[in-house]
């Protein structure tokens, strides 16, 4: 019950204590007598080797007040209860609907059941919790062991029920195995905090209120968000969950890293932050994690997904349920902060979707810092000593959720979710849409990665190295840091997100899907043969492979019958479509499906980004003259790399460069030889387009499109008006879809929500938003300019687009491959 994890029996035995004390956390008699014949058979004697008097106390605070936090001698505190096991099937005690069919559960019969069970030797056992001396249970409650000296037993005894109970589950685990630890007495215990209790004082101070009032809202608070997980529920839910996705997709898991994830898990709490693209994400990564015998994380969730009958379940499952705002709410963000530094100090692994929501456009989104605020500042507070934080990649061959999110797109409402929206998604996962492939990235230790950005961390109390495997010590927590954290701290955290973001990105795999739909995108509104399909493809497989890229099951692209499999599939999702009345089969994207085929593309689409760069950047540098061409080139790949800022995350300018560097020597090996004052010459062309395939058009077209219909609509304002950011990206949509119909825009997938928006935070950062007063003329026509010379960029950074476009060996229609 003290942290003795790791002590042998042995240990305990040298303590050899004159007394015992039991205490029995027994819910029936028949427990109480189970535990009973196993006292006095010895039983703890043979499992602890203490010969000493015994004494049984029920586990209750008001028992454990009267008859033990007083006594004067120092007895050896021992919690023994009856783990109640499900019938053993397949290797796996779990629990399965023919169980409850018995109205009973395995794991918690009732009296009936567990008379009958008595006899089955195989479904119970006696379980002791770690033993700790009375003395040393004082030692580790300071705080309740001197009100204890002022003639107030109860803190005490609480905290010896909230020791016992822990040391009990820790028990059960080693049995049933930590795919099965839950916390319990959570509530119980963040209000008994003195830390905790004098933050919520301090509160009350600031807002004027009584000390009660805010207590009363704490707990409402508490209540609201803590996950009471249930085993008994997370066996039934996944049953019930896993069909959706099981017969969905096969999951397909990278699993080696594990092993080395669950030895730093005994000594760190993990956060798994994943890429978000379906609402099942979370049931694909918890059964990953579940058959690896992993704890089931807690899952922070938006409280849009807490109905009924969805929400009461989730929370028995280990669903955290958020607010989606705080507000000014200093109570609400007070007990957030608490409870997650409570759920990180416990070592309970966690999980959330750090991009804020699902993806709209199959890419990462920027990155939301909230909850990585909270997360800083229980490391700031040497709450914990460390947490890992493990980036995730799930990313799926084909998805049926996406009609509805490429409405949204295009300025259609998203439908709230409720039973008759759950009912409507089940129903459309009755289809098999290949494999969906999870990827764990290299874990990354926020203390050290903070530290590394800057954040004036205070020093831990134990700084344990990352291969160490065993616990950390445990150190009393400083009360809570404000999650007010200045700009220092904001930047570091920002950092620390776009290092998982880019740790997602670099274990994101290449699909085939992600593949076709990059080669029919880029060759506008013609149809495809399949051997022209595999001529666009071939030279982009070959360099994939030369950079060694993760990827799926890329080799079904080589082969002519298991391509036009992949294509019949994109046909009846509805994403392509095929003509088959002429000579032979011709393939192109689905009228009205392009920002679906976008999705697939997109989910890939950033191993191709610094190679469409380094197309730009060539041609752009060819238009100038010598001696300036290669300033020019690297001047143009840095303007490129600003401009897309806010769609991929690029890294420092010393390892872009280094990266742009290694891109040109996969086109030139010998671009080493270069100097500084030579020219590029017309023969870099050739070699580009030798390579077999151009990559601007296909991967950045879109983006620079929707980029050019913000920025126009920016210049045709007035620089006086108040921009409403709502109004404006609705603006962007109708207009949008105008100049598509005129063929200002090269493709539907440039007119939607997701790219209007990010292109307006790049606006924002170039200073093109700022409202200038009607009465200051000059600095109105300056903005209007600014505005005016942006539009201009951006149209022709979209002509050299095209030049790379007419540059594409594909555009030069071939028969057969």
């Amino acid at each position: 019950m003290i942290d003795h994890r790791g002590d042998s029996p042995a240990s305990v035995r040298a303590a050899a204590p004159d007394s015992v004390v039991a205490l029995i956390d027994a819910g029936s008699g028949v427990e109480r007598e189970l535990v009973g014949t196993w006292l006095a058979e010895g039983g703890l004697e043979h499992e602890l080797g203490v010969d000493a008097p015994i004494t049984q106390l029920d586990l209750d605070a008001g028992a454990i007040g009267d008859r033990l936090v007083g006594r004067r001698d120092d007895p050896l505190v021992v919690p023994i209860r009856v783990l109640w096991l499900p019938p053993e099937r397949d290797g796996v005690r779990r629990i399965t609907f023919a169980d409850m069919a018995l109205l009973t559960n395995p794991r918690k019969p009732n009296r009936l059941a567990q008379r009958r069970l008595v006899g089955k030797s195989d479904r119970h056992v006696v379980l002791t919790g770690q033993p700790a001396l009375l003395s040393e249970l004082r030692a580790n409650n300071p705080e309740a062991a001197a009100l204890l000296m002022k003639g107030s037993a109860e803190p005490f005894a609480r905290a010896i029920v909230r020791a016992a109970v822990v040391a009990l589950e820790r028990a059960e685990r080693s049995v049933i195995g930590d795919r099965y630890k839950v916390p319990r007495l959570v509530a119980e215990e963040i209000l008994d905090s003195p830390d905790f209790l004098r933050r919520l004082e301090l509160i009350a101070d600031q807002l004027g209120t009584s000390p009660h009032e805010v207590y009363r809202r704490a707990e409402k608070a508490l209540n609201e968000l803590v996950a009471a997980q249930s085993r008994l529920v997370t066996d039934l839910f996944t049953q019930a969950m896993r069909p959706i996705h099981a017969s969905t997709w096969k999951v397909d898991s990278d699993d080696s890293g594990l092993d080395g994830l669950r030895a730093l898990n005994r000594s760190y709490p993990l956060v798994f932050l994943p890429s978000h693209r379906s609402y099942v994400d979370a049931f694909v990564l918890g059964d990953v994690l579940a058959r690896n015998d992993f704890p089931p994380n807690h899952v922070i969730g938006g409280a849009n997904l807490s109905f009924w009958p969805m929400g009461p379940i989730a929370r028995r499952t280990g669903t955290v349920f958020i607010r989606r705002s705080f507000g000014d709410d200093e109570v609400y963000k007070a007990v957030v902060e608490e409870y997650f530094a409570y759920l990180l100090a416990k070592r309970f692994n966690m999980e959330w979707y750090f991009e804020g929501g699902r993806t709209r456009t199959g890419k990462l989104r920027p990155p939301r810092y909230g909850l990585l605020n909270y997360l800083a500042a229980a490391v700031r507070s040497n709450r914990i000593d460390d947490v890992l934080l493990v980036p995730v990649s799930i990313t799926y061959e084909r998805l049926n959720e996406l009609g509805a999110i490429a409405t949204e797109q295009v300025g259609g409402k998203k439908k709230p979710e409720g039973l008759a929206w759950l009912a409507r998604y089940v129903r459309s996962q009755q289809h098999s849409a290949g494999h969906v492939y999870v990827r764990f990235g290299e874990p990354l230790s926020a203390r050290d990665r903070l530290a590394a950005y800057g954040d004036p961390l205070t020093p831990a109390p134990t700084i344990i190295p990352l291969h160490r495997t065993e616990p950390a010590g445990t150190e009393p927590g400083n009360i809570a840091a404000s999650a007010e954290v200045t700009e220092l701290e904001r930047k570091a955290v920002q950092r620390l997100a776009f290092e998982v973001a880019v740790g997602i990105n670099a274990v994101t795999p290449i699909t085939v899907n992600a593949l076709v739909t990059l080669a029919l995108l880029g060759v506008h509104e013609r149809a495809l043969t399949l051997g022209e399909v595999r001529t666009v493809l071939a030279p982009v497989l070959r360099y994939i492979e030369k950079r060694d890229l993760p990827r799926g099951e890329l080799a079904a692209l080589r082969d002519e019958q298991s391509l036009a499999v992949v294509l019949e599939q994109l046909s009846l999702a509805k994403v392509v479509t095929v003509y088959r009345g002429g000579l032979e089969p011709v393939y192109s994207i689905e009228s009205g499906a392009h920002l679906e085929a976008a999705f697939y593309r997109n989910s890939a689409v950033h191993w191709f980004i610094n190679r469409a760069i380094l197309e730009l950047s060539i041609l752009a540098a060819l238009e100038m003259q010598a001696p300036d061409q290669l300033r020019a080139g690297w001047d143009e790949a840095f303007r490129l790399r600003d401009l897309l800022k806010f769609e991929f995350f690029f890294p420092e300018r010393a390892e872009f460069s280094a990266q742009m560097t290694a891109e040109m020597l996969l086109v030139d090996p010998e671009w080493h030889q270069h100097t500084a004052t030579d020219t590029l010459g017309e023969d870099i062309l050739h070699k580009l387009t030798a390579s077999g395939f151009m990559m601007a058009h296909r991967a950045l077209r879109a983006f620079v499109d929707a980029q050019l219909v913000v920025a126009e609509r920016l210049a045709a304002r007035d620089s006086a008006e108040e921009i409403d950011r709502k109004e404006f990206i609705d603006e962007c949509v109708a207009v949008g879809k105008q100049m598509l119909l005129q063929q200002r825009l090269h493709s539907p997938e440039s007119v939607s929500t997701e790219l209007f928006a990010s292109a307006l935070k790049l606006a924002d950062n170039h200073g093109l938003l700022t409202r200038v007063s009607r009465d200051s003329a000059k600095p109105r026509a300056e903005l209007t300019q600014r505005r005016i010379e942006f539009a201009d960029q951006l149209r022709t950074i979209a002509a050299l687009i095209s030049q790379a476009a007419a540059l594409d060996p594909s555009n030069m229609p071939v028969r057969g491959a």
